[in-house]
């Protein structure tokens, strides 16, 4: 087969990063309007908990497919196993957190606040890096964190300025993050339960998922809520909901591929773009007036954002360029000691 064309490969890239952004633009803006839109239902975690149930069926069928089509579609075997359920069960507990907190913070603020609220995960990142793994991150890394920090509190204070600032919606913003950052750092550590396999690890975590949802949601009486819900017999509203959750299953993929036919800092500047145009899309749908300290709040988280991404980028190339020099100084040595 002959090698793809520079045009076609530009096609290719082309062709991802758009449905990334549309995946992932679509899916804020669906989950908002099942949140706090217009026939919302006020049981987020029912709402999560459906998405999660979508999510498991969506692999249940896709293993299917795969079954019938075994040369062009592979997938893991999803026999639930207990072992693997208990072992996964702790980065279920962050994940559960992680997808409620993220659903919380865009029920109370609105789109184009959204990316603010939740712009502190590279914080966490680094924080949570250096006391639970003990690793130490570079002055410049550093430096991009504070200016992400500092883009947030102005973001804060100019939304609380044009009186849309919701409290709650930016704690939950924060604990999203929070919850994102712990969510990276454990899944490597949980990954090897399942072979390495990030769609059984999937398939797991929203399983467990599902059952973790079930007594919290009884704790906060959702049950009753959804029962007296005015448009349960709406087939929108439905439609809706199974739209929230492929493509909450569909994010996972889109992102992998968007990691796979570029880069990882590639994916993170088109997430960074992303961001931008998803905030400038929200503005103009929701009719909304921001002033230019808003916009340049913006301006400034994603400055900080995509700088963090080029200096990590780089130092882990240097890190590895590192360690190949050393090898090569090291296997040197050996081969002089042996011929002596």
């Amino acid at each position: 087969m002959a090698e793809p064309t520079l045009f076609q490969n530009y096609v290719k890239i082309f062709v991802v990063v758009s449905l990334y952004w549309f995946v992932s633009i679509t899916l804020v803006f669906v989950n908002k309007s099942l949140l706090s839109g217009s026939s919302k239902l006020e049981a987020p975690l029912f709402v999560t908990f459906f998405q999660c149930l979508v999510t498991v069926a969506a692999c249940y069928a896709i293993k299917f497919v795969s079954s019938k089509f075994p040369e062009k579609i592979s997938f893991p075997d999803l026999s639930l196993r207990v072992d693997i359920m208990k072992q996964v069960l702790p980065l279920s507990i962050i994940f559960v957190g992680m997808i409620t907190f993220n659903n919380l913070c865009l029920k109370h603020v609105g789109v184009s606040f959204y990316y603010i609220g939740r712009s502190l995960t590279t914080v966490f990142n680094v924080l949570l890096t250096f006391f639970i793994l003990d690793q130490k991150t570079s002055l410049p890394a550093v430096t991009c964190c504070g200016v992400i920090v500092a883009g947030f509190y102005l973001g804060v204070d100019q939304e609380d300025q044009s009186g849309t600032f919701s409290l709650s919606g930016t704690i939950f913003g924060i604990l999203a993050s929070l919850f994102v950052s712990l969510f990276s750092i454990y899944t490597k550590k949980i990954l090897p339960v399942v072979d390495g396999d990030i769609w059984a690890l999937t398939f797991y975590n929203n399983v467990n998922a599902c059952i973790l949802f079930i007594p919290l949601m009884t704790l906060f009486g959702e049950f009753h809520v959804v029962m007296e819900f005015d448009n349960l017999d709406s087939a929108e509203f439905w439609l809706l909901m199974t739209m929230g959750g492929l493509f909450g299953f569909a994010i996972g993929y889109v992102t992998g591929l968007q990691i796979k036919v570029t880069s990882p800092l590639t994916h993170n500047i088109s997430g960074t773009a992303k961001a931008a145009a998803q905030t400038v899309l929200a503005t103009y749908w929701f009719q909304e007036v921001k002033s230019f300290w808003w916009w340049f709040s913006n301006a400034v988280v994603l400055a900080g954002s995509a700088a963090y991404a080029m200096v990590r980028q780089r130092e882990m190339a240097n890190n590895k360029q590192q360690n190949l020099n050393q090898s090569k100084v090291s296997y040197s040595h050996t081969i002089k000691f042996n011929v002596k």
